[in-house]
């Protein structure tokens, strides 16, 4: 009898790993994104423009321009977020109202970009848990795969390595 498999998600949808190492299915995850490279894009955007703003002065038009960048960026970066993942976002990076100064710019890129910088750490955390738990997946399907072609009594010798055929 085979154990029952979950099906994979979407290429092109990472989500995140429970602490067991088994990934939930798409429709219960409570941590995905549905277009990395899109997040990889504006994630790249926003830390350009936080380092442009470091180095510059801005004026009004300038700094209202920025704002509205801003507002656009997360605003694209929450639609290819799940809803939980979605909410953070909009608690700690909150729409701008009027225009802002050049230090309230700056502190909300900084926060943005330190929340992308902590969701990419998410990401390669769980892709390596990922890793981890299809590689003991593999090792124990190997370990019963070769259990099952080789059944010994305990205390028995081991067969000759070099005897690997069934009739040999």
């Amino acid at each position: 009898m085979s154990d029952p498999q979950i099906p994979a998600p979407p290429a092109d949808v990472v989500q995140a790993v429970p602490v067991d190492g088994e990934p939930a299915p798409i429709d219960q995850a409570e941590e995905a994104i549905t277009q990395p490279a899109k997040l990889l894009r504006i994630a790249s955007m926003v830390r350009e423009l936080l380092e442009q703003t470091r180095q510059t002065t801005l004026d009004e038009p300038g700094r209202k321009r920025l704002a509205d960048i801003y507002g656009r960026a997360v605003g694209e970066l929450s639609e290819v977020l799940s809803p939980d993942l979605r909410e953070e976002l909009g608690q700690l990076a909150p729409p701008m109202e009027a225009v802002p100064t050049e230090a309230e710019l700056r502190v909300a890129q900084a926060q943005l970009v330190g929340w992308l910088e902590g969701l990419f750490h998410g990401i390669q955390a769980a892709m390596f848990a990922q890793q981890a738990a299809a590689q003991a997946q593999f090792q124990e399907l190997q370990r019963r795969g070769l259990l099952a072609q080789n059944p010994q009594p305990d205390g028995e010798a081991q067969q000759d390595p070099r005897r690997s055929g069934q009739y040999l």
